[in-house]
């Protein structure tokens, strides 16, 4: 039985994702008294949580107030860091960014930290130096769910020293952010199953089965990089140690090794342009990635798969590719009403899914209880 929402967790919860909008149907929704109600609403209000306006819709009389939930009761930090590159943000608590820069990992992870947590403390201090609620880092590597540990380091503790032992702090593989992101910010209304496939210098996807992110037992979920791209390629050697990963012949590195462009934005620049033999290539390395991504679609029905990556720079002939092969190979009842899209979202879609990340927590009814209960009211 579902449990009847009775809690000032519970009545955030329906006033921002209910569509509840007054105290009387909040009333009508929870059961909940007149005075009880009140007593949450105002507790919310006084945590800077939500406000209320008297310019709600009148029916005669004097206008009913309008509850809204408060995105700037709060600041979260968040990080999409790549192998060479990332970026670096706050946004509100509704994930809309307010201030934000680019950061370039170091070598290792407590590098990367000592780069990042000063980046997030200019950022925080443009903004006003909300508090903060969160903390959600994404980063190139499996992460074993729970343990908040990148390659051996732990983060909680560094962010923790510098912005509060009560800021949680939520770490995932980049791509499982970028699946989240596009599937909160594009499709949440419309799928609740969704393959998202990075194509970049490596090639790894993101899995969303019923609307959440699958991680898998350790973490490892979604590294169809390294299934094999086919017999004729048995000879190439991934970088995990097999041999014919489609990773190593059609992910980024194996198409610049075999193409005069300096780096993936050179390549995607010439097969824009048409250049023969580069179309040619990235919709051959579209079509053997097909061949992988239709075992996926075989094996998950997803609705919708999307494209992402720097390779998608190259979007018409690897797109082409992607799509042949997997309604070529894929059965017709996983196909039949199956979308292979680019992503729109591109960088941004790692950023919203790391926001996302921190925000299902932080928000949860049980934890919005357990801030009200320790926390001290606005301005007290």
């Amino acid at each position: 039985m579902t449990r009847r929402p009775s809690t000032s967790g519970d009545v955030l919860r329906l006033i921002r994702e209910g569509g509840v909008s007054t105290r009387a149907e909040l009333g009508r929704r929870t059961g909940l008294s007149r005075p009880a109600v009140a007593l949450r609403v105002n507790e919310l209000i006084a945590h800077g949580l939500v406000t209320e306006r008297a310019d709600g819709p009148s029916t005669g009389g004097r206008p009913p107030s309008r509850l809204a939930f408060d995105a700037s009761g709060g600041a979260v930090l968040i990080a999409n860091l790549g192998r060479s590159r990332g970026q670096v943000a706050v946004t509100d608590l509704a994930g809309t960014i307010l201030a934000r820069t680019a950061i370039t990992p170091g070598p290792d992870p407590g590098t990367t930290l000592g780069r990042l947590l000063p980046e997030w403390s200019a950022l925080l201090g443009a903004c006003g130096s909300p508090p903060v609620r969160g903390a959600g880092v994404a980063v190139p590597d499996a992460v074993e769910p729970g343990t908040g540990i990148w390659d051996g380091t732990p983060i909680g503790p560094p962010i923790a020293e510098r912005f509060g032992a009560a800021v949680p702090c939520f770490l995932d593989n980049d791509v499982n952010a970028a699946a989240l992101g596009e599937y909160r910010s594009r499709f949440r209304r419309d799928v609740d199953d969704l393959l998202f496939v990075k194509l970049s210098t490596g090639i790894g996807a993101g899995i969303i089965l019923g609307g959440r992110v699958q991680r898998g037992a350790l973490g490892a979920a979604g590294e169809i990089g390294h299934i094999p791209a086919g017999d004729d390629d048995g000879t190439v050697r991934c970088r995990c140690g097999n041999l014919g990963c489609v990773e190593a012949v059609a992910g980024g590195a194996a198409l610049l090794a075999r193409s005069p462009a300096a780096d993936l934005a050179e390549l995607a620049a010439l097969a824009r342009a048409g250049d023969p033999a580069t179309v040619a290539l990235v919709r051959d390395a579209g079509r053997r990635i097909g061949e992988v991504v239709a075992g996926a679609v075989n094996l998950l029905n997803p609705a919708v798969v999307v494209l992402g990556g720097d390779l998608t720079g190259a979007e018409e002939p690897l797109m082409a590719g992607v799509r042949e092969a997997v309604y070529q190979r894929a059965t017709a009842l996983a196909t039949r009403r199956l979308r292979i899209e680019p992503s729109l979202l591109g960088d941004e879609a790692g950023l919203a899914g790391c926001a996302a990340l921190v925000l299902d927590h932080v928000l949860a009814p049980e934890a919005v209880d357990t801030l009200l209960a320790s926390a001290s009211p606005r301005g007290s």
